[in-house]
């Protein structure tokens, strides 16, 4: 078969996949190169930071069958277009989900206890021990703004971690209320969990209706002093509005690894405040998650190319 790799996977997934197939990686690249390459691809394999777009699905017709999407966010493929056209897309959210949800924690702990300030002032020669008094995360409220896949293993870890976890979903339904209930997540309205949430953690899929979910409106709804995180994706939350409320005083930090503009063209608002962390879009890039996406690939190629044998006999 024919395997396009648009996103860099895990190096030895490649090497399995390249024993039995026609293996092509073209990481990141761009409407261009994908074009080019798209002729004959059977399979296509994609994480975020490309754009499949119909016009790269279709230089793919007609023997492009398969779309592996090695995480799980959908808003960089035309969905529209995979629906009419009957192709399968897989997604691989489980892996991702850990890695996503633990990062999450690295970015409140890192706030809440100012280590990237104390880091930067140590390096500078400044002891300010004085001066860096923080909080705990124990016993505050954690609000999760979508508890889905990662957004529930985010509440499971705030459990754990002896917070009170609060949390909203688009539309739940009792068994799912009731199973996030047996999981120490108790479900409320988005005000609800804003006005209540010591520290919020974003994880909604970005779509029309969760643009700017969290504006200047919702923002100022936030309980004062309150930490605020996403890694969900850039265009959820609205940066000059998390601007003005550092500013002001509102919110006492943040952070963001997604942003509205991302890669080479990065460039936000917050760039400017002390009391914001940055990372870039790093929230599934540990080397164990990569791992386990990969292996599930050359499963999902390998059953793949096994019903086609079938189909074909």
């Amino acid at each position: 078969m024919k395997i396009l790799i648009a996103s860099s996977i895990d190096p030895y997934a490649i090497r399995e996949l390249e024993k039995y197939h026609n293996v092509t990686c073209a990481f990141g690249a761009g409407e261009k190169e994908l074009l080019e390459k798209m002729p004959g691809t059977e399979v296509l394999v994609f994480r975020s930071g490309v754009q499949i777009n119909a016009r790269v699905l279709e230089a793919g017709a007609p023997d492009l069958c398969l779309l592996l999407r090695a995480g799980s966010g959908t808003d960089n493929i035309d969905l529209d277009y995979v629906a009419r056209h009957g192709l399968r897309l897989e997604r691989i959210p489980g892996p991702g989900a850990k890695a996503v949800a633990e990062l999450a924690f690295a970015l409140m702990l890192g706030l809440a206890r100012n280590v990237h300030r104390a880091d930067r002032l140590l390096r500078s020669g400044v002891w300010a021990k004085n001066e860096l008094t923080g909080f705990l995360l124990t016993g505050k409220t954690l609000g999760v703004v979508g508890v889905g896949n990662i957004g529930a293993r985010v509440g499971e870890l705030g459990v754990a971690w002896g917070m009170r976890v609060i949390g909203c979903i688009g539309a739940p339904c009792p068994i799912q209320e009731a199973r996030l209930a047996a999981q120490g997540i108790q479900l409320m309205s988005l005000r609800e969990v804003l006005s209540q949430a010591d520290f919020v953690s974003v994880h909604v899929p970005l779509e029309e209706s969760t643009r700017n979910l969290l504006d200047a409106e919702a923002i100022a709804c936030m309980k004062e002093g309150a930490y605020l995180v996403n890694l969900a994706r850039g265009g959820v939350v609205d940066e000059v509005a998390v601007h003005d409320a550092l500013v002001s005083g509102r919110l006492a930090g943040a952070g963001f690894d997604v942003h509205a503009k991302e890669g080479r063209d990065f460039c936000s608002p917050l760039a400017e405040l002390d009391n914001v962390i940055f990372t870039p879009h790093i929230g599934a890039s540990t080397h164990d998650s990569q791992r386990e996406i990969g292996e599930i690939i050359c499963d999902f190629v390998a059953s793949y190319t096994t019903l086609d044998k079938v189909g074909s006999a």
